[in-house]
């Protein structure tokens, strides 16, 4: 007999189930099992007179043991899992689970030395379904936007963008570092004639945050398209592809999601809003007296970042929000620029920054003095060789699909990450 999904078990028929044992009531003529898999939870109900080698296989299991159960699935109205139960006539102990280390109320660093417990939840497996639905979207949008799916090393031989926040490691007789971001090779793509790319994979940073929303591992979603006009061609791309993901995701888990998070999925509308960054800062002032220091106006601090929920849902109605016009200084040196304003943007979504994105600079003579603005004409010397031949105009990028998961669940960053590394976490 095949085994056959909770979800799709069939009344009135034979049906083999599989999974953990989630709650366990032995009586002493009658024994109640809920066995639950990926995709729901089944009463099973056992006559221990009738089917003695099931009360003894069962006898002394603990919830999380695994098993393997054969029997009709029938209907019964005082159930309240579906108003349905399994009457087994056979039972495999696949795997004897001993007393649990963590209850129901341990604290998140415990619950993370246990992570592969702490995921059986059904709230934890939401998240990771959510997760592959809004990967999965973003896919097939860049895919019919004619992307191609590019894999960039994530060991390098210079320390990307900056020198700081990377991760530096022995190299047989040198050194490398983990990358920080795909972004050189992203516009080396553009170089190699591949018009659009996307990438999915993980990206490092040593940072010593210790916050709810920074980690020195996550996933990363990239993109990067040439022959672009300007950065508004950048921005209608992912406002776009998000729209796609979240409209899916709402079709898919809107329910659920509501019912298990307590949250509203809201697919947002199209253009998404877009402000300067003095824009930003006159509005705050002026709707709700929020100011900060003059030295600290060139860039959206955390808690203008935070405001700015408010600011976009009380001007716009809206919960994204595109931020541009940052000064040269809070840009990266391959920032394209015109009239000495960076061509780029933040994407921020209900007061969280969840994306920098921009129309890049392809002219090499260009791009070179940059980098030598910033100092960093040593470190980028193979990347700068990428736009000596020839290079589209482009640009491109980045989301953490970790933080998305975050905001779409309210919850941590240690939550919503398989197994999270932080600055001191390196297990398991």
């Amino acid at each position: 007999m095949e085994r056959v999904l909770i979800k799709n078990v069939k009344v009135g028929e034979q049906n083999k189930v599989q999974g953990f044992l989630e709650n366990i009531r032995d009586k002493k003529t009658m024994a109640f099992l809920v066995v639950r898999d990926i995709t729901g939870k089944l009463q099973v109900t056992i006559e221990k007179e009738k089917y003695p080698e099931i009360a003894e296989a069962i006898s002394g299991l603990l919830p999380h043991s695994v098993v393997t159960l054969e029997g009709m699935v029938v209907t019964n109205d005082f159930v309240k899992m579906g108003g349905i139960e399994m009457l087994p006539e056979k039972i495999v102990v696949e795997s004897r689970a001993e007393a649990l280390p963590l209850g129901p109320d341990a604290n998140i660093d415990t619950r993370l030395d246990y992570r592969w417990i702490d995921l059986r939840t059904e709230k934890n497996q939401l998240m990771f379904q959510m997760q592959t639905e809004m990967v999965k979207s973003f896919r097939e949008y860049a895919l019919e936007n004619n992307c191609i799916e590019i894999h960039t090393p994530k060991l390098i031989g210079t320390a990307s963008e900056s020198g700081s926040e990377v991760f530096e490691l022995d190299y047989f007789d040198g050194k490398a570092y983990l990358a920080q971001s795909p972004q050189f090779y992203k516009q080396m793509a553009m170089a190699s004639g591949f018009e659009r790319i996307f990438e999915v994979g993980p990206v490092f940073r040593a940072e010593k945050s210790n916050t709810n929303k920074h980690a020195t591992e996550f996933t990363g979603f990239d993109v990067e398209i040439s022959y672009i006009e300007s950065f508004e061609d950048v921005m209608k791309f992912e406002e776009e592809m998000l729209a796609y993901a979240l409209k899916n995701l709402k079709e898919k888990y809107g329910e659920k999601i509501k019912e298990v998070f307590g949250k509203e999925i809201v697919v947002p509308t199209l253009p998404f809003p877009r402000m300067k960054l003095s824009e930003v800062y006159a509005e705050l002032k002026e709707r709700y007296n929020f100011e900060v220091p003059e030295q600290e106006m060139n860039d959206l601090t955390t808690e203008a970042e935070r405001m700015c929920k408010k600011l976009s849902m009380d001007k716009f109605g809206h919960e994204f929000l595109f931020v541009t016009d940052y000064p040269p200084m809070k840009r990266a040196f391959y920032h394209m620029r015109k009239n000495g304003i960076p061509q780029g943007y933040d994407l921020i979504w209900n007061g969280v920054e969840i994306t920098t994105g921009a129309q890049r600079e392809h002219r090499y003579e260009v791009l070179k003095a940059q980098a030598e603005e910033k100092g960093l004409q040593n470190d980028v010397k193979f990347y700068l060789e990428f736009f000596k031949y020839g290079c589209p105009p482009h640009g491109g990028f980045g989301l953490g699909v970790d933080r998305l998961t975050m905001l779409l669940t309210d919850e941590s960053i240690k939550e919503v990450e398989f197994l999270f590394r932080g600055p001191n976490r390196l297990t398991p």
